[in-house]
């Protein structure tokens, strides 16, 4: 451990720091002695992480024994010059300078500032509280403040499928003292199990509430209220109805905003909203539910003599106020309604203004919401309206988004930050068989949007609570001119960092053209062009022979990776590829992400197998706070620039609206500059999974020609622009990178071996693992004819692996039979997904005859009544040669050769 003296603050920090280390904590202490804002700009792998926590936990326990001393001499002086004092201890009546009282009052008395961590997600902030276990600031209190999905071990609430109802449910236990977890949270916390234990992330918490049987998530809350530091998400922090409902204070207090990358968005999707009419239909339906159930049972929710909290004259009108509303959002003037229609943000009060709702009546109408939704909560029984006001709800937070106030000041902002977009939504149409359906088509709905375009709005909405500072910081940040005039802060400190690894750590390229001469270029135009798509194939099928361990491939959507995997998997690209590395597929749904990360880690950590390749999309999962350290990560690709949707109605309308504020203040970004900045920026975060520690290295690959212009390298990350090359031939790619990694190999320090963590990628991710003894062998080939032709015979194991399996316990078994398996599994659903039912079932029954006649001839006979017709289809054929006898196989391939 090393101590370093900063600006008088004694840091202590697990080595000796690098000098850009030094620099960043110094702003950090800066910003908090003179109670001042700063952007700090510090690439990933430089140890941003480290340096913010220790330096700011340093300057806080300095604090601390400040203002302890401070207090003991004032009350020293107080008891030396007035001997009054001593009556007013007797008598209770002690003076706010006292001992007692500070004793009860806790840290806002004594003006003893808390740390609120905020990130993006909680495996950055997961990541983040690990970084503080391994720290000299362990001792020091810490929480994480979760959801109840994370959080919350109560068998029947966790039974519930919606957040909504989770929550619903949760209330209505904890109001009614029916969940025993609840009920031991206020004796357990002065428990030594939870006590002492000074840094708890979520998943300690949970394990100790199910070992001492108390709720997690309330527990939380009280740990959090003497916590020295509280981690929690963006939108915790950003929603002042999640605040308050979580009591979170800011006033005096020091908010760090890591990773804000994100942070201009997520202050605008704080102050916007969304509504649909069937939303203000279902707050209409549960209002008449309520009026209903009252009107049966009145003693269901009110005894005799007890004051109601609303009356059935309320609900009437609060129905009648959302018919009105329903009627006007109706009646909104669209001359396309595929398009939708937009108008300024004043114009939503004249929507509210048809309902008969104003600023002077808003806050009766949450309040009254308010306590419709507690009493559905409260209904006893299992009925069907027990745990409803979804509707009710969101309707109320339409009410409490819009109405910020009425001055001319708020109205003109409102007027300038703001639009509203309504658009018809048609219903997502299923596929079924009509003949047995007996459901109509539901009709269309009226979407509201309200819609923030500034991030200065929401950002001070958050300054306006009486923060000490605000620290916003990530690798990605550049330029910093346009984010500061966007954010409206007053910034006075302000940081960009060089990265901490030299030339010889990192290759970039910028690979224009393919090995087959094609040129790459992924815009609009070319994106669904054949040619582009073979080509991008073989780029990464020739990139893949030469690159060690872990490979990241990186895509602009969803929807463009699915539509090139599937190109791929038809051809024979992708069953090549897997021939060298196995592939994995970033899955939207959570729970199979994290077990997708467990797959991919495993396969690096395989002696027997060549590495693996994770398929990610920028501003996914994969891009954002994920740690590829070493041999998880030797080389990533960019096959694009992920721009934004340009017909998007909101992205048209924040490139209006910027070229409205650059036309009066030039500090702005142009429309045009924003959204490409939005695609470089996305580029960057995703180049930063790879190098991440000072030792690291690893290949950045850039596979589109658009790259080779310099307004977009000027918007890469400033540590990589000097060693950015533009490859003039494909051969000059194979030889730098056998170079690169040959010479990376064997002049860095090995990295140590760790172990990697299997537990889901969603609390943790860092850990990773470097085989030892394992030395890469690099394949000797000739560099003249790289070009790798695949034809539809090549396919001999095609993959999907975006079907992920239940996990099951099973008995041990080798990694390759596990692997056979799994692409047995994956064939089965690819020729399923290809081929009719009818046609399936011929391939099904002709397999299993010969399997039992082993008669070639009558197999060749069933597949020419599938593939003759459908001879586009015939590659897959190539996945059944594994249950070909070894002496029939060679007629069969020249069989699928005929068909293709």
């Amino acid at each position: 451990m090393s101590t370093i003296n900063i600006r008088g603050v004694a840091v202590e920090f697990p080595f000796e720091p690098y000098e850009l280390q030094r620099e960043y904590m110094d702003k950090v202490i800066e910003c908090l002695q003179n109670e001042t804002n700063g952007v700090l700009e510090s690439p990933t792998g430089t140890g941003k992480t480290l340096s913010l926590l220790c330096s700011t936990l340093g300057w806080l326990q300095l604090k601390k024994a400040q203002i302890q001393a401070q207090r003991i001499n004032s009350i020293a002086e107080e008891k030396q010059g007035f001997m009054g004092n001593l009556l007013k201890e007797l008598t209770g009546k002690v003076d706010n300078g006292t001992a007692n009282n500070a004793d009860n009052s806790g840290r806002a008395f004594m003006g003893l500032p808390t740390i609120i961590y905020a990130s993006r997600t909680h495996t950055q902030l997961s990541q983040a509280m690990n970084e503080l276990k391994r720290s000299a600031y362990k001792h020091m209190k810490a929480c994480i403040i979760g959801s109840r999905e994370q959080m919350c071990i109560h068998p029947e609430v966790m039974k519930e499928q919606s957040n909504s109802a989770r929550t619903q449910m949760c209330r209505l236990k904890v109001k009614s003292r029916n969940c025993h977890f609840h009920n031991r949270v206020e004796r357990k916390k002065e428990d030594p199990a939870v006590s002492e234990s000074p840094v708890m992330d979520i998943e300690d918490l949970v394990k100790l509430g199910n070992l001492h049987k108390f709720c997690p998530y309330y527990m939380a809350r009280e740990i959090q209220k003497e916590a020295d530091i509280i981690f929690m998400p963006y939108n915790y922090l950003l929603d002042p109805k999640v605040r308050k409902s979580l009591g979170i204070v800011l006033s005096n207090n020091v908010v760090i905003l890591d990773e804000a990358h994100n942070i201009e968005r997520i202050c605008e999707e704080a102050a916007s909203i969304q509504i649909k009419s069937t939303d203000v239909a279902l707050a209409i339906e549960e209002v008449t539910a309520v009026m209903k159930l009252l009107s049966e049972d009145s003693t269901l929710s009110f005894d005799e003599g007890q004051k109601k909290d609303f009356t059935a004259d309320e609900l009437c009108v609060l129905k009648q106020v959302m018919l009105d509303f329903e009627a006007a959002l109706d009646a909104v003037s669209m001359e396309n309604e595929k398009e939708g229609a937009s108008y300024p943000g004043t114009f939503i009060y004249g929507l509210f203004e048809k309902a008969n709702i104003n600023n002077g009546n808003f806050l009766e109408m949450v309040q009254l919401i308010d306590k419709i939704c507690n009493f559905l909560a409260m209904s006893s029984g299992d009925g069907p309206f027990q745990r409803r006001g979804v509707g009710l709800e969101l309707f109320s937070d339409l009410l409490t988004c819009t109405f910020q106030g009425t001055s001319k000041e708020m109205m003109e902002k409102v007027e300038k930050c703001f639009k509203v977009h309504v658009l018809v939504e048609q219903p997502f149409k299923k596929a079924r068989d009509n003949w047995l359906s007996k459901s109509s088509a539901k009709p269309a709905c009226r979407v509201l949007n309200y819609w923030c375009f500034s991030p200065g709005y929401g950002m001070n909405m958050l300054m306006n609570q009486g923060i000490r500072c605000v620290i916003l910081t990530s690798g990605t940040l550049a330029p910093l001119k346009p984010l500061i005039s966007e954010l409206e802060l007053k910034v006075d400190v302000k940081l960009e960092n060089p990265h901490i690894v030299k030339g010889d750590q990192i290759c970039v390229k910028i690979v224009p053209k393919g090995p087959d001469g094609v040129i790459l270029n992924g815009n609009f135009q070319n994106r669904d062009n054949p040619k582009y798509i073979n080509s991008l194939g073989c780029t990464i099928l020739n990139i893949t022979r030469h690159v060690p361990d872990g490979l990241l491939i990186f895509f602009s959507s969803y929807p463009i990776m699915q539509k090139y995997r599937d190109f791929w998997q038809e051809n024979g690209i992708w069953a090549s590829i897997c021939d060298l590395k196995k592939i994995y597929v970033e899955p939207k749904d959570k729970e199979q992400f994290a077990h997708a990360m467990a797959e991919f880690y495993a396969k690096i950590n395989d002696p027997q197998a060549r590495g693996a390749i994770f398929m990610g999309v920028c501003r996914g999962k994969v891009s954002e706070g994920l740690d590829f350290a070493d041999a998880n990560g030797r080389a990533v690709i960019v096959t694009g620039l992920p721009y934004p949707p340009l017909k998007d109605p909101r992205i048209i309308l924040k490139k209006r609206y910027l070229d409205r504020c650059n036309a009066q203040d030039k500090e702005f970004l142009k429309g045009d500059d924003w959204y490409s900045l939005e695609a470089t920026r996305a580029v960057n975060q995703a180049i930063g999974r790879v190098i991440r520690h000072r030792h690291d290295y690893g290949a950045i690959l850039l596979l589109d020609q658009r790259f080779d212009n310099f307004r977009i390298k000027g918007s890469l990350s400033m540590w990589l622009r000097d060693h950015i090359k533009v490859a003039a031939n494909f051969g000059e790619i194979v030889r730098d990178l056998r170079m690169f990694f040959k010479n990376a190999g064997a002049n860095l320090p090995a990295p140590k071996s760790r172990v990697v963590n299997n537990q889901p990628a969603e609390f943790e991710t860092g850990n990773c693992y470097k085989k030892e003894g394992k030395n890469f062998q690099f394949e000797q080939q000739p560099e003249d004819g790289l070009v790798t032709i695949h034809k539809r015979a090549n396919a001999t194991d095609l993959i999907n692996p975006a079907k992920k399996k239940k996990i099951v316990l099973k008995k041990n078994v080798p990694i390759a039979e596990q692997d056979s398996q799994s692409e047995t599994k994956e064939f089965i659903a690819l020729v399923k997904r290809k081929l009719d039912s009818e046609s399936y079932k011929t391939l099904v029954q002709a397999m299993g005859m010969y399997r039992s006649e082993k008669n070639l001839e009558n197999l060749k006979s069933e597949m020419d009544k599938i593939f003759l017709k459908t001879r586009s289809e015939a590659y897959l054929l190539n996945g059944l040669k594994k249950y070909i006898k070894p002496d029939h196989l060679e007629e069969f391939e020249n069989y699928v050769k005929t068909l293709s």
